[in-house]
């Protein structure tokens, strides 16, 4: 076993220095740090993160952690797991890892520095974010991707982040390979997290990425107090996890492959809308329709969205009573860009959703599954004016993609809108200064002080 899949992630995790990542992705990792924690800011309003804090509050755990967006301090695990709701609260974090990678990986790379044997420097932060990144989407790519994972039913952010999660803290507490594979084996019992949410709207999404963040600290806390996990984790056995959630789309090459030369972190993006990443492109495209066809929201008969079936079941609903089923609503997107002019978190307000318009726009917008699209494809639409004129567009890749970033000045105002929610410009402004020149940072537990409120 000293060559399976497992014990070659550990030692890569284990063995991996700030040096042996490009600097390219090392400004890129600073980012997608700033960008979660402006995510996680804007999140601590939210009514679930309220219910879960009070539930957390009350269990008796020894205050250490940071709460971010407060004044207080809990058990790694209670922290990692209020952080990781509120960066995934409002569909603001970044997206294209294991799926939402940063607000599984951030808070619990946070979480455990009260428990490290020394202080954590800004170029060990991004080291384990970067390996937390990188093991979450591998584990996915393993399942078989996003469409076939996500496909069966399970959300990928909770099933497959939890192991980037016990990735980050293993690196971070300096766990042996023997006990970082000891924590991958025990992340895998902590897996779980279903689409079920998607039929009515409930908010258990919400909690998905605190709860893989909360299960990859408890994994790597247990690891170090040496309580073992299996070591034929992703083996074709009865059990595995591979067996047990991939089945026939399994492909345990997907683990190593490239390991340590491919950092999965390149491929994430970060998010410029308030919405499932699946609507984004279609955002983009009527945003470019209108523009090139030089007309108003009022001058649109109508809107066709060819798209495929996989995003249709997942995107294609027009229930706009809470927050999560609004999020998931390619047509309310599209709606809200044309009537509010964008699809921002305030576009997603309760007034916003109910504004009558959006219902008389909604009647001209279809959907119209196209069984030519595979599951990536993005969709096609269609705009047709009263006058008559027509025209299409598709957005092959959307803002905020890596090839298609979002530019400084956009993720700075991004993160200041949404921090500045929560906290002061000035303490928003530390933060950014704090992020930006993290690889020259000598403990960042003054981070986290910043997060206080």
């Amino acid at each position: 076993m000293m060559n399976s899949a497992q014990m070659q992630l550990a030692r890569f995790i284990h063995d991996t220095c700030f040096s042996d990542i490009p600097p390219a992705l090392v400004e890129r990792c600073k980012r997608h740090i700033l960008d979660t924690l402006g995510a996680a800011l804007a999140g601590v309003d939210s009514d679930v993160w309220q219910t879960t804090f009070h539930i957390v509050e009350a269990d008796g755990a020894a205050p250490r952690a940071q709460v971010w967006g407060s004044i207080c301090r809990t058990s790694a695990r209670n922290a990692a797991l209020l952080n990781g709701i509120a960066a995934h609260m409002y569909e603001l974090d970044d997206t294209g890892g294991c799926d939402h990678s940063g607000a599984v990986v951030v808070p619990a790379a946070l979480a455990v520095l009260p428990l490290c044997p020394q202080p954590v420097s800004g170029q060990q932060l991004i080291t384990a974010v970067m390996l937390g990144y990188d093991v979450g989407r591998r584990v996915l790519e393993a399942c078989g991707g996003y469409s076939a994972h996500n496909g069966k039913g399970w959300h990928s952010t909770a099933t497959c982040g939890v192991f980037g999660a016990a990735a980050a803290a293993a690196y971070l507490l300096q766990l042996t390979p023997a006990q970082t594979s000891a924590a991958l084996g025990i992340a895998g019992s902590f897996s779980g997290g279903l689409w079920a949410f998607i039929h009515d709207g409930s908010q258990s999404k919400k909690l998905h990425a605190g709860r893989a963040a909360e299960g990859g600290v408890l994994a790597a806390q247990l690891a170090a107090g040496q309580v073992s996990g299996p070591q034929k984790l992703f083996d074709d056995v009865w059990g595995g996890f591979l067996a047990t959630l991939a089945g026939q789309d399994a492909q345990p090459e997907a683990l190593t492959d490239g390991l340590g030369d491919v950092w999965k972190l390149a491929r994430c993006s970060i998010k410029p809308y308030a919405s499932c990443r699946g609507v984004h492109s279609a955002i983009d495209a009527v945003g470019i329709l209108m523009t090139s066809m030089d007309i108003s929201m009022n001058d649109v008969a109508s809107i066709n969205v060819s798209l495929s079936r996989f995003l249709h079941g997942m995107c294609g609903g027009c229930d706009l009573d809470s927050l999560a089923a609004a999020q998931m609503s390619l047509p309310y997107a599209l709606a809200a860009r044309l009537i509010h002019g964008h699809a921002g978190l305030s576009a997603y307000s309760v007034d916003k959703r109910h504004d009558p318009d959006i219902q008389r726009l909604l009647s001209r917008i279809t959907l119209h599954i196209d069984d030519q699209q595979d599951d990536d494809s993005e969709p096609l639409l269609t705009l047709t004016t009263y006058r008559g004129a027509r025209q299409q567009h598709r957005v092959g890749i959307p803002l905020g993609a890596p090839t298609n970033p979002l530019s400084d000045a956009d993720l700075l105002a991004k993160f200041t809108t949404l921090a500045t929610r929560v906290v002061s410009e000035q303490q928003a402004q530390s933060v950014i200064s704090f992020c930006l020149a993290l690889e020259q940072e000598t403990d960042c537990r003054m981070l986290t002080s910043l997060l206080s409120c």
